[in-house]
């Protein structure tokens, strides 16, 4: 300590005697030395003590010593050392961390309020960038790592600098070949961070040979044996292939895929060996990689080559192994379960490979068989039970010979085999007592049905025996009685799927269904339910769905069930605008929303499994054509009572669909105005919030000023050039403030105005219905049955 007080005297001379210089005071001396002095040796000396003193004064070391620093850098940036010190001083400076003499501001983001200000001037970044240059460790090690402070502060800002930046990127590539270890490692991250969700650093980077650097870091680290880097080498990859497909092309081209083969290499006495905390993490991050290349999300094209190349590269093969192994942890067994899925999903001859993998076993049994035994033993980890099914999926995606293998192990057999099939285990699953069991297994079993009519009717052979003695009843049959006993909502909804996807496009299925004693009461039981539970609604949109099945898809051969009856069926007991209102309640569900994103089931905990992708797909085809159906089947009822009036009340009739006609234009017109005012109010409002977030960063300024002025740190000579809030700018808000009150004073009245529409509507209401009764009086023979089916509302107008 005496010894640095020693260095600062001969920097700043001796102090008057008997007084104490404060921190700022002698900040101010070192920054005047800095940019006055002659002497390169004093300059230096007075850099070094900045960069002691800028923790502990970071706000006065970055107020006053900030141009001076900048200046330093230009002037002086053949001297390694003095470069060095001031990339540290300015590291501090810009660090995202809060020193612990800063605990009273904790309100204020010093360091990235410094860095906006650094930043200004791009030209900043660009000198920083070209420090990297310089092999001296003294001036790499510091402009790394301020460049990954800018970074962390001010992401977007940084990488648009260094997108236009001549030759930014390829400065910190060539940094991946330094042999010194703790700045390659460094720069990895600083890639890490610059290359996330900028598509165009990411080509940049990848032809920059980044894979093949990547690549031979890894391989010098030990590959998945390797420490962190080389988690941070596949990290780097991930973000440069993620949602890329100019880089997927790249990677495949560049025959980059045949280099992942080693790190699949798993010794036979992995069990003994153990799997460290490390390598299960660079190992999730190579099957994310691998999962990338081959995501459901990439155009067909380019998965379907990916697949290919992959199984060329015996990587399939490498994968199936680890399923198979012993000893495997868990979530690594589980993340290459998903892995296989993507890897053959959609690819025939994936596809039949899988199939005829089989589990080291005794005796052995195929790989798809012990899957499905862990899907529907509810003992097993919930993820990796999720991650069974996908792959499932996965192997009946666009494979009729899979679904037909599947549904054929349920058919009956002169083959004495007793060894448990696929089929088995689904049927067990979907009657089981456990209601994940029954979700799981009725979402696998409806995917051997997806664009296949012929295994839909196949599987309406399948029998079932029930009890003994007594008749077996069929699938259908079974799983439309165990939907109205089962008193858990997981089950009703995995089997209300299931049968949606059985009896769409197959009139057959329909017609068994509507069979089922209670089948078809149970639907309307629940679609017409007026409980408010979030998932009880959902339920009754599914029953909604399946009644709209049943109606769509009816042959017209069970009595009492025609597609007509159906329809009066559902505008009698539900109505047809409750009705439709059931139904759109399953797109409106969050749940739908989270499912119908991508063909992997995802979930925390068991009860969020509600909803699937291949089933949100099926809603998403057929809710129009169930609406416009039964649309069109109450036209067909209205024309029919309309040929049935005289011409007196076809008159009257035709009068009042006029004034209802006018009065839904007018209803429309207002509607339009309504938008068109409220989108104005929103502009307003999205400019207001503009300035008021200017006006409040300006107010972050000023409090930065403030609190450097209570600590007594700068005088108003010292001040920087930061603007106070503007007067300009607050009466401006306040114009739009006003502005903003009268477009809500409009809508109100747009509001009232169309209250008033509705309530006009309601006066013509009553007198149609006086009319009616003056038609009973003069002898004309309306039912008040007849009245209620064929009135005439807003809607049927519509």
């Amino acid at each position: 300590m005496e010894y640095f007080k020693s260095g600062l005297k001969s920097v700043l001379g001796g102090p008057q005697p008997g007084a104490q210089p404060t921190g700022a005071e002698t900040i101010e001396k070192l920054v005047d030395r800095v940019t006055s002095s002659t002497l390169l040796e004093d300059r230096r000396d007075a850099c070094r003590a900045l960069k002691s003193l800028s923790k502990k004064y970071r706000l006065e070391v970055g107020t006053q010593g900030m141009d001076a620093l900048k200046q330093t850098l230009e002037v002086d940036r053949a001297n390694c050392e003095i470069i060095g010190y001031c990339l540290d001083t300015l590291c501090n400076i810009t660090s995202s961390d809060t020193f612990e003499e800063e605990q009273d501001l904790l309100n204020i983001n010093i360091g990235e309020q410094f860095t906006e200000i650094f930043i200004k001037n791009t030209d900043n970044v660009s000198l920083v960038l070209s420090f990297l240059e310089e092999y001296d460790f003294r001036v790499r090690w510091p402009a790394v790592k301020l460049l990954t402070s800018l970074l962390k502060n001010k992401p977007k800002d940084i990488q648009d600098i260094v997108l236009v930046s001549p030759m930014g990127v390829s400065k910190l590539m060539d940094i991946l070949a330094d042999s010194r270890e703790v700045i390659r490692n460094h720069v990895l991250l600083l890639l890490i961070q610059l290359t996330k969700g900028n598509a165009n650093i990411q080509k940049i980077v990848a032809f920059e040979n980044a894979f093949d650097r990547l690549f031979e870091v890894i391989r010098e680290e030990g590959w998945l044996d390797g420490g962190i880097v080389v988690e941070d080498c596949l990290l780097l990859m991930l973000n440069l292939l993620k949602n890329n497909t100019s880089n997927i092309n790249f990677f495949k081209e560049g025959s980059y895929i045949q280099k992942l083969t080693p790190m699949f290499v798993i010794p036979d006495n992995i069990e003994e060996l153990g799997w460290s905390p490390q390598k299960v993490s660079n190992i999730h991050c190579v099957l994310q990689l691998v999962r990338t290349l081959v995501s459901p999300n990439n155009p067909v094209q380019i998965t379907s080559v990916c697949q290919k190349n992959l199984r060329n590269a015996n990587l399939l093969e490498a994968l199936c192994n680890i399923l198979m192994a012993n000893g495997v942890p868990a979530d690594i067994l589980t993340e290459t379960i998903n892995t296989v899925g993507e890897v053959i999903r959609g690819n025939l001859n994936n596809q039949e490979y899988f199939c005829t993998v089989m589990a080291p076993s005794n005796p052995p049994r195929p790989a798809i068989v012990v899957l499905l035994m862990s899907m529907v033993n509810e003992k097993q980890p919930f993820s990796l039970r999720c991650a069974v099914l996908y792959c499932f999926q996965s192997f009946l995606f666009k494979n009729e010979i899979g679904q037909q293998q599947v549904v054929q192990t349920l058919l009956p057999s002169t083959n004495n085999n007793t060894a448990l099939t696929t089929g088995q285990l689904l049927c067990g699953g979907l009657f089981s007592s456990d209601s994940l069991s029954n979700w799981f297994s009725a979402v696998a079993l409806s995917h051997t049905l997806i664009e296949n009519p012929a295994q839909k009717e196949q599987l309406l052979r399948v029998l079932l025996a029930t009890n003994l003695g007594s008749q077996p009843v069929s699938l259908l049959h079974q799983c439309a009685t165990f939907m109205q006993q089962t008193n858990k909502l997981q089950s009703k909804i995995g089997l209300l799927m299931l049968l949606a996807t059985w009896m769409s496009h197959c009139t057959q299925a329909v017609a068994i269904f509507l069979n089922v004693p209670g089948a078809m009461a149970f639907l309307t039981a629940q679609t017409s339910a007026t409980e408010y539970d979030n998932n009880e609604e959902l339920l009754q949109g599914l029953c909604a769905f399946l009644m709209g099945i049943c109606v769509v898809f009816n042959d017209n051969t069970v009595a009492n069930y025609s597609k007509e009856n159906l329809s009066q069926l559902i505008e009698k007991r539900v109505g047809l605008e409750m009705y439709i209102s059931k139904l759109s309640e399953i797109s409106r569900h969050e749940v739908y929303g989270r499912a119908s994103k991508q063909p992997q089931t995802k979930a925390k905990y068991p009860n969020d499994l509600i909803l699937e992708f291949e089933y949100c797909k099926l809603f998403k085809a057929l809710e129009s054509v169930i609406v416009k159906t039964l649309g069109a089947q109450k036209q067909l009822s209205n024309d029919m009572t309309e040929l049935s009036l005289s011409e007196q009340e076809n008159g009257l009739l035709l009068q009042y669909k006029d004034v209802i006609r006018d009065q839904d234009r007018r209803l429309q017109d207002l509607n339009k105005d309504l938008m068109r005012i409220t989108q104005e109010r929103d502009n307003l409002q999205v400019q207001n919030e503009d300035l008021r977030q200017s006006n409040l960063q300006l107010q972050d300024e000023n409090t930065l000023l403030k609190a450097q002025l209570s600590a007594g740190t700068v005088n108003s000579e010292t001040l920087p050039n930061t603007e106070l809030p503007d007067p300009d700018l607050l009466l401006k808000l306040k114009q739009l403030e006003k502005e903003v009150s009268e477009k809500d004073s409009e809508l109100e009245q747009l509001h009232k105005d169309q209250d008033d529409l509705l309530e006009l509507l309601t006066d013509q209401d009553v007198k149609l219905t006086t009319f009616k009764n003056r038609l009973r009086d003069l002898g004309e023979n309306i039912e008040d049955e007849d009245s209620d089916n064929n009135s005439i509302d807003e809607t049927d107008v519509k």
